[in-house]
């Protein structure tokens, strides 16, 4: 496990000697469960031998009672190892229009970015486990995602401006439980991991030791696997999706206000369909909205294709897309998002033929 962890630091702690700076501080995501509680033993020797400074985050939640002890007794046990600065944060959960277990994280996350702003932490490290991985895998084959979604919880990931590191995705839960045992530290129990009322907690409880009883043992491991491989696949369609957007990207004319985003209608209608959705979806998020939905991005493809109206096609966000004909301003037909305020576009013909087509 220790190694798990230095491997997965060593691009940071390179960076950090490169730039000839002092050993940089990583904080530790900790609540007090076995699998936090193990990184944080082995961070804290790696902190003993001076290859970087650790500290923690602990963060109270405040939906249990005893909620506030439980994070208490956290930090006394991660300052008992030598982490230091140890934070509590305590966090108001709200719904915001997610279930119970995103809006919690939500929460988290936002503590998270607090400590690092304050503390100027190089990286967050988060003690998920290969079977956290395999429930996050079976939870997207679930919900029919595609493969960014099946890949998992990346290793390593930029978010919010935040680097967060996973250096257990190979570890199993069972195994961070004996690293606890062999360093005398008595985890919390977090009563919410075995509430079936959860959709993660009937997985981890009913549904893969289910099918690990059905089908054999390692079932977890092949849907960590499968994670990993097709972790490196989503990887590589963003990198190509990245590019085909650019080639697709077309600067606003006189008639488009300058935050519109604009694509060559010709452009997506050549793009591979593994990577049309993929444009699409950045210039929803270009445009001032959201990632939208499976269901309404096959909407979008189709409209961008040139079935059906020529809009306007509402998306989340407040974002509107219209498709347009070659005129005055373009030789070649184009898809436009934009959003709010969006008042039909003026001074352009809309028509319904594809855009990719129009002449």
């Amino acid at each position: 496990m220790r190694r798990a962890v230095r491997r997965t630091l060593d691009p940071v702690l390179d960076a950090a000697r490169s730039r000839g700076e002092a050993p940089p501080l990583v904080l530790l995501g900790c609540s007090g469960g076995a699998d936090s509680l193990a990184l944080a033993a082995a961070a804290a020797h790696l902190q003993r031998r001076g290859t970087c400074r650790v500290g923690a985050v602990v963060v109270d939640h405040q939906l249990q009672d005893g909620s506030g002890e439980v994070a208490h007794r956290a930090a006394q046990t991660l300052r008992g190892l030598g982490l230091d600065p140890v934070h509590v944060e305590r966090v108001h959960v709200t719904r915001r229009g997610t279930g119970p277990e995103m809006a919690a994280r939500l929460a988290r996350y936002e503590a998270f970015r607090s400590v690092v702003a304050r503390t100027g932490a190089a990286a967050v490290l988060l003690g998920h486990t290969r079977d956290d991985q395999a429930e996050t895998v079976l939870l997207g084959l679930t919900r029919g995602s595609g493969t960014r979604s099946l890949s998992g919880m990346p290793e390593r990931r930029v978010e919010d401006g935040v680097l967060y590191l996973r250096p257990l995705l190979n570890v199993t839960r069972a195994e961070t439980e004996t690293v606890c045992a062999a360093e005398g530290l008595e985890p919390w129990l977090d009563p919410s991991n075995a509430d079936t009322a959860l959709t993660r907690s009937r997985i981890r409880h009913e549904v893969l030791p289910h099918l690990e009883a059905q089908l054999g043992p390692g079932v977890g491991r092949a849907l960590a696997r499968t994670a990993s491989v097709l972790g490196a696949d989503a990887d590589y369609l963003e990198e190509q999706a990245a590019a085909a957007y650019d080639a697709a990207l077309l600067a606003p004319s006189r008639a488009e206000p300058e935050h519109a985003v604009v694509l060559d209608g010709a452009v997506l209608q050549a793009t591979p369909a593994a990577l049309r959705r993929r444009v699409l979806a950045r210039a929803c998020v270009a445009a001032g909205g959201e990632t939208p939905t499976f269901e309404r991005l096959g909407a979008l493809e189709d409209f961008a294709l040139g079935h059906g109206e020529a809009g306007p096609v509402q998306l989340a966000g407040k974002v509107s897309a219209w498709r347009h004909r070659p005129d005055a301003d373009r030789a070649r037909g184009c898809l436009e998002l934009r959003g709010e305020p969006s008042p039909a576009p003026q001074q352009r013909t809309t028509t319904q033929n594809n855009p990719g087509s129009a002449q």
